[in-house]
Order: structure tokens, then C-alpha cells, then sequence
């Protein structure tokens, strides 16, 4: 029997067990930080693969991805040798990111804008909004992992979206989705800093992950 390509779960149309790899065209492995405290700084790396494995119970299923230091992109040379260096990334030592998911949790906390519009139907008179039917609160779980930087494996929680299943214009099947996380760089041994003369410093501690793309179903 032809495995479907997708299927219902708490209502909403997930993807098929499988195995899907990220599609290259349709990617973002990239992180953003603050410089001098004031302004934001987005990166991203261009070389890096990420595999899920959709088991049959959704929240049981498996993701991996593995990211080429070396590949870091922020658009100014001097500043992606200074990262992929030893001060930050040691690319030469530790070529690979890695993250591998250990758990999935469909996310509990409501978004303020539901629990507004609960209240503002109940007090219309009608029956207050459910935040939990398929209207796109379903989609939000957090994805923990363990996420290894320069040889140093720490815990991690990731903040994701599901983002819908279809067909791309080549007829394969596919998802997308996008995620990210706060992280204290420091705690991956990424030590490096300038102190500020009017305080702070050059570099913030914490860097925002982000990860999105689309998932292609493997034949």
C-alpha cells in the first residue's frame, strides 16, 4: 500500500513517517548578536545539512543537523576569518556544529493574542475562542536538544513553528518550519570580548539561533 504523504494529528495535517532532509535552496542556519550593545549583527552558515525522521507518534520523532564552521557568512570577511578563528568558532580544530534532538513538547503557554480574544468573545456574548483548536497555536512545540560548539556539548531549547506540508514545482513532498534560541555563548567556551570605555562590551554573550527551511521527503 502507498504510504500517504500526509496525515491528521490533533487536527492539523502533518507530514507522513519518514526521513526528510533539508532542501540547500530553502535554508537558514544563522544566528544573530548584538555589537557595541546597540546594534544587531545577522550571520548565517552556509554549508550545513539537517535530517528528520518523522515517527509515527509526531512528538517521538528525530532531528540532526551538522553545520561547517568554516562557512560562516556575515558579509564582512575580516569579521567571519575573526569568528571561524580561535578566539570564537576554532573552525580549524572543530569543523562541525552539531545538534541533536532529544525530545519533542507541543508548547503549553498560550500566546497573549489568544488569551485577549478569548476574553473578548466571552464578554460579547459568545463562546470564548479555544486557543488549542487547529487555528495555528497547534503548530508552536519546543524542540530540546543538545547542541555542540567547539567540542563543548551543552543542553539547549528551541522555540519552533510548524509551518505546513505541500508539494514543491518538482512534485516532491515537503514541510517547513522554523525555530530558534537564546544561548550564553560563554558556556560553549566562546570566551572572547573588548570592554566598552563608555561600558558594556564589543560582543554580547547572547546569541540568538535560527533555524528554518523546507524538509523533503526521501524516496
Amino acid at each position: 500500500m502507498e504510504v500517504l504523504p500526509t496525515r491528521t494529528w490533533n487536527g492539523i495535517t502533518i507530514p507522513a513517517a519518514g526521513v526528510y532532509q533539508i532542501d540547500q535552496n530553502h535554508k537558514r542556519l544563522g544566528f544573530l548578536a548584538m555589537h557595541m550593545m546597540v546594534s544587531p549583527v545577522r550571520g548565517e552558515f552556509a554549508e550545513g545539512e539537517a535530517s528528520v525522521v518523522v515517527a509515527e507518534d509526531p512528538l517521538a520523532s528525530q532531528v540532526t543537523c551538522t553545520i561547517q564552521a568554516a562557512s560562516i557568512d556575515t558579509h564582512v570577511a575580516d569579521r567571519d576569518a575573526h569568528l571561524s578563528g580561535p578566539d570564537f568558532l576554532d573552525a580549524e580544530n572543530h569543523p562541525a556544529i552539531e545538534f541533536r534532538s532529544t525530545g519533542f513538547r507541543m508548547r503549553t503557554q498560550v500566546d497573549p493574542i489568544f488569551s485577549w480574544a478569548r476574553l473578548k468573545a466571552g464578554t460579547a456574548g459568545r463562546a470564548p475562542h479555544d486557543p488549542l483548536q487547529p487555528d495555528g497555536s497547534f503548530t508552536k512545540f519546543v524542540m530540546d536538544g543538545l547542541l555542540t560548539v567547539r567540542g563543548v556539548t551543552r543542553p539547549v531549547s528551541l522555540e519552533c513553528e510548524f509551518g505546513g506540508v505541500g508539494h514543491d514545482p518538482y512534485g516532491q513532498d515537503i514541510f517547513g518550519f522554523h525555530g530558534s534560541c537564546d544561548i550564553d555563548r560563554e558556556e560553549w567556551g566562546l570566551l572572547w570580548n573588548v570592554a566598552l570605555e563608555a561600558g558594556g562590551v564589543l560582543v554580547a554573550k547572547k546569541v540568538r539561533i535560527e533555524i528554518a527551511g523546507e524538509m523533503i521527503r526521501q524516496s
